[in-house]
């Protein structure tokens, strides 16, 4: 194991005197790429939703999403840290394109048939799980150490805002257009992505991959995980993240069957909560992005947590729809607070050689806690009341919150610089 303090090199090091001018190039470049994917992936639910009204091929549509990413997480965060990391964002946008541009064509020639867009997700989903650790572990090689938070809470609140607009203008394309017509939209996008960080984004690889590999594959692999698990933060980090993502279940998935029962099924009433979270999302970035965050980023995660644990419990409670949508609107708020700092101390800690690997675990367990969250809560949403569940989930995620704040010593010292 080399000596984790001391692995860094200059070709890691952001270009000072370029850093904004890179960073502008790559944000842009990432949000024309997730608009693209984002008004596909609402095309793609709506349609299965319209033609098929089956719960079951909505859950298949899931599980084609989220498996690939799983399984292939753990082994893209190697490539991510062997290999060119602008390379492997760009050859994963060609390659979401490029099925893309292949679905497109099979529906203009007449072949809609849902099965061919499970088959899509999935490949899709292959392409997001070699580019998530990548654009992770890039954004450092980018940006000064003092100058993190604030650029990941402005890309943050930019792919919140975009995850605001891509549902209604997808939804508009689909009344107005064939949804070819968004397939070719993501192609469009994805096609000016990868041009912009070719053409115009000059960074040097990461130390690692400019060097020979000495390593196996599958040694870097298990070099990986045994870093994750020697290593004091990650292993707290990555145990409170599953666990949070498997009491979110309820209120990310069913709140929407929620407002259904106790306060009618209307399409306004189910558009309003995505618009408040996100909206939330939008404005907690913007609010970590000018503000920082505590001295300690720990405290500002944990602040975070208990916030969204108070209001799970409070969505389980109140009577009232606006009241609802208040506190729906304060989830998507606290969720940049947590994400930002979360962000951040992996930038900082997480030496670079191991960057790739370690964001390719925390995306592994993104893609699957959710989803497995789902199988136990998503039956027992037919047996309780959905409002018991996020009474128990909120009451859980509360007291979880204090967990961080009882290790952070172990986590991160104070911060000198504030």
């Amino acid at each position: 194991m080399p000596d984790l303090e001391n692995t860094s090199s200059m070709s890691e090091l952001p270009n000072v005197a370029n850093w904004k001018k890179d960073t502008i190039l790559f944000i842009t470049s990432q949000t024309l790429s997730l608009f693209g994917t984002s008004l596909v992936q609402y095309a793609i639910m709506w349609y299965i939703t319209l033609n098929t009204q089956s719960g079951v091929m909505m859950t298949v549509y899931i599980i084609c999403g989220f498996l690939p990413t799983f399984l292939l997480s753990p082994f893209a965060g190697v490539w991510a840290d062997r290999y060119n990391r602008k390379n492997l964002i760009m050859l994963s946008d060609t390659l979401i394109a490029s099925v893309t541009l292949i679905l497109a064509i099979l529906f203009l020639m007449g072949y809609k048939t849902v099965w061919l867009l499970f088959v899509m997700a999935a490949l899709r989903a292959f392409g997001t799980a070699v580019q998530t650790p990548a654009v992770g572990a890039f954004l450092p090689q980018l940006v000064p150490q003092d100058k993190l938070t604030k650029v990941n809470g402005i890309n943050g609140s930019i792919q919140s805002l975009v995850m605001l607009i891509s549902p209604m203008i997808s939804g508009a394309l689909l009344v107005i257009a064939a949804i070819e017509t968004i397939f070719f939209i993501d192609v469009v996008t994805a096609a000016i992505a990868v041009t912009v960080l070719f053409v115009f984004l000059r960074v040097q690889a990461h130390a690692k991959a400019l060097q020979k590999q000495t390593v196996s594959y599958f040694g870097d692999l298990r070099g990986g995980m045994q870093y994750v698990l020697n290593h004091p933060f990650l292993k707290v980090f990555f145990l409170f993240t599953a666990v949070f993502f498997f009491l979110a279940a309820p209120s990310a998935f069913l709140t929407p069957l929620q407002v259904t029962r106790s306060f009618g099924n209307d399409v306004w009433r189910l558009t309003a909560i995505e618009v408040a979270f996100s909206l939330g999302m939008v404005i907690g970035g913007l609010g970590m992005a000018s503000w920082g965050g505590l001295k300690n980023r720990v405290n500002t995660m944990t602040l975070a947590a208990l916030m969204i644990g108070v209001c799970t419990f409070t969505l389980g409670v109140v009577p009232v729809f606006w009241i609802y949508l208040l506190f729906m609107f304060l989830i998507g708020v606290a969720m940049p607070i947590f994400n930002v700092p979360a962000m951040v101390l992996l930038q900082e800690k997480v030496e670079g050689d191991f960057l790739g690997r370690v964001f390719g675990v925390l995306s592994m367990i993104s893609s699957s806690m959710m989803p497995l969250g789902m199988l136990v809560f998503g039956p027992l949403a037919d047996v309780i009341k959905i409002e018991w569940m996020l009474i128990v989930t909120g009451v859980l995620l509360f007291i979880q919150g204090f967990f961080l704040l009882g290790n952070k010593t172990r986590i991160e010292p104070e911060r000198q610089e504030q």
